[in-house]
């Protein structure tokens, strides 16, 4: 039987969740569903310019991104970039911070989820040692297009969520070993904003990143929400949406039609949110309250 794979969020900003999940299923498999893995996990460091999906704000120093990548490579986990930033034009491909993770982190084991053609031409080209994923970002809504999208030269290729739990279709899509599914999208079904709502955000991460790096005097970047309800809901008001895909359906029917790679959203969420969506993926029923319980008292440990 082939590994169930998750793909986990926020490896910088949840970085303590990610590895306590990675270091519990080896020291407690008994806990887990049997033949998973923790895959990769996706993000990015603040305030890369490249970034896209959901803003990160703030910087880091580079003692900190050598730490981040080492804890989990050493975990055989790769750190995968989520660079899809839509508004990415020819005179970023030069930035600086950006181009300076991505030289760190180049080994052969990490990632990097692409969106703009540009963007992907450069790191080829530059960065020749990482796998590339095609990202959800870029909306392929047709047959024809995500069939050709999936005969390139990509290690994975995330769905766009519109097509979870469209069973007829999903049983007859080739190359199902390159096929990542999102598990839990918090987007409306079939929202008609997403577009809009990826280059806001791409926007505001141009603004955080000219921020930290830029020549000019100081200006506080402006607090902007893009105006959508989904981001405030909890992990279990959007298992009721109808591109959810159960953790029984994952065990059971995608598995059985060969898919194999899961991506969990959860960037930018709360962390409660994204603990109950690992435990509800990961952990099977009957520790759930035990491994629960376990685990918030490790993530709320008090130090000092």
């Amino acid at each position: 039987m082939s590994k169930i794979k998750f793909h986990l969020p926020d490896f910088f900003g949840n970085i303590r969740m990610n590895l306590l999940f990675a270091d519990e299923i080896k020291r407690n498999p008994q806990y887990f569903y049997d033949n998973i893995e923790i895959a990769s996990s996706y993000g990015c460091f603040p305030p890369a310019l490249w970034n896209g999906g959901r803003t990160v704000s703030g910087a880091v120093r580079r003692e900190q991104i050598e730490l981040v990548i080492r804890e989990y490579n050493s975990r055989n986990i790769p750190i995968r970039y989520t660079f899809t930033n839509p508004l990415v034009r020819v005179e970023h491909l030069s930035d600086p911070f950006c181009n300076m993770i991505t030289q760190t982190a180049e080994n052969g084991l990490n990632e990097i989820i692409v969106n703009k053609q540009i963007l992907e031409d450069y790191i080829r080209e530059k960065y020749p040692k990482y796998p590339l994923v095609s990202s959800t970002v870029k909306q392929i809504e047709s047959l024809d297009e995500l069939t050709e999208e999936l005969q390139k030269d990509y290690k994975l290729v995330v769905l766009d969520y519109n097509w979870n739990n469209r069973f007829e279709e999903l049983e007859k899509l080739p190359h199902k070993d390159k096929i990542e599914l999102l598990v839990n999208p918090y987007c409306t079904p079939k929202c008609r904003r997403r577009k809009e709502h990826y280059e806001f955000l791409g926007q505001l991460q141009k603004e955080y990143s000219e921020q930290v790096f830029g020549n000019a005097p100081y200006k506080p970047v402006e607090k902007k929400e893009f105006p959508c309800p989904n981001m405030s809901y909890d992990f279990y008001r959007t298992t009721k949406f109808d591109t959810h895909i159960s953790n029984e359906a994952v065990y059971g029917k995608y598995t059985e039609m060969g898919y194999s790679n899961f991506k969990i959203e959860g960037r930018n969420m709360h962390p409660v949110d994204i603990l109950e969506s690992y435990i509800y993926y990961m952990i099977k029923p009957e520790y759930r309250d035990e491994l629960r319980v376990k685990l918030l008292k490790t993530l709320l440990m008090k130090r000092g």
